[in-house]
């Protein structure tokens, strides 16, 4: 343990620190509360997967920048619905709820699929009537703040929106839209809607000081997203990804294009084949950029020797990515800066 203590921490070429002690929490954007929390939860002798579940669960509570928890992100209906997934390294098993309307802790459901089902991920209505059978109450996701969102967007035509190839003109009206008798295809923009702004997703890695790997991810989604859209957050390997073989990984931004990657998974395998976090998480985002160079979106990094990194892809209003980490080598939850590429 002493050995582990005293490792240096090295900067690596993206400029993120790569440390090499356990245990380590590492989460996507400035989220100090929440890797407060995890790292508490683990310092009270709580597990990997208590940690991701707790740690996600207070930017749940805090409604970090709007984009996680009740009261942020309506959809084209005015509804605020949550994405969440958790991934146990050891046993490989993944809870996970997308659509999830009228409870709060979408996280905690996520673990109880684990734990009281034999599925992976639940949705809609019927993933609200698993949580209530699992004792979480009913209540309403929707603020003041959410409807005053959902009435400027109204206000505006609905601009921006998710419609294309429609009719009417889904850049200057509302709708309803249908399908135009002849489609004439306009090239699909690969230009992000999201931005620094509008963060989508916390997403965790916790690894614990026996190399255990946990990992989860929270999120309301896109804003003005069109009912019953599933972002990358609740997808395993996509959202997020953990292997107490190698390492864990947990993505942000625009899942849309994300999700198509699998970034989460493929930066673990990179990890395995002994590539270091931060060059892990930088040949994910180089990958995607090929096909959507103006994509939003970031990643974390860590692997089972407790080295970590992250990676984004430069954008305009986008040069740099903040995240947390917390590790016996820093004194505190620290937050951390690394450059795009």
């Amino acid at each position: 343990v002493t050995v582990a203590l005293l490792s240096l921490a090295v900067l690596t070429p993206g400029g993120a620190a790569s440390a090499a002690a356990l245990p380590v929490v590492i989460n996507t954007w400035a989220f100090r509360t929440a890797a407060e929390t995890a790292w508490r939860v683990l310092e009270l002798g709580g597990s990997e997967l208590d940690a991701v579940e707790r740690g996600c669960g207070q930017c749940e509570i805090d409604q970090c920048d709007g984009s996680v928890g009740y009261g942020g992100s309506p959809d084209e209906s005015g509804e605020t619905t949550l994405d969440a997934m958790i991934m146990d390294g050891n046993t490989m098993e993944v809870g996970a709820v997308a659509d999830l309307r009228r409870v709060k802790n979408a996280i905690g459901v996520a673990r109880k699929v684990i734990e009281y089902t034999k599925h992976t991920l639940l949705v809609g209505e019927s993933a609200s009537l698993f949580a209530v059978r699992m004792g979480f109450p009913y209540e309403d996701l929707t603020t003041q703040k959410s409807l005053s969102l959902y009435s400027e967007w109204l206000n505006q035509s609905c601009q921006p929106n998710y419609w294309k190839n429609v009719v009417p003109d889904s850049s200057k009206s509302c709708g309803p839209y249908k399908r135009p008798e002849e489609v004439t295809y306009k090239e699909e923009q690969t230009s992000s809607q999201r931005s620094v702004h509008n963060h989508d997703t916390i997403g965790m890695v916790v690894i614990g000081v026996s190399g255990n790997v946990a990992s989860g991810t929270s999120t309301n989604g896109a804003i003005h997203k069109i009912p019953g859209r599933v972002g990358d957050s609740p997808i395993a390997g996509a959202g997020s990804y953990a292997d107490s073989t190698a390492g864990g990984a947990a993505a942000t931004g625009d899942g849309d294009i994300m999700m198509r990657f699998l970034p989460s998974y493929q930066a673990v395998e990179y990890m395995r084949m002994g590539t270091d976090p931060t060059v892990a998480c930088q040949k994910v985002i180089s990958r995607i950029q090929k096909y959507a160079p103006k994509f939003f979106g970031a990643i974390v990094c860590a692997n089972t020797t407790g080295s970590y990194g992250a990676a984004c892809n430069k954008i305009p209003g986008f040069t740099q990515f903040h995240f947390m980490v917390s590790s016996p080598l820093l004194s505190r939850p620290t937050e951390q800066v690394v450059d795009c590429i």
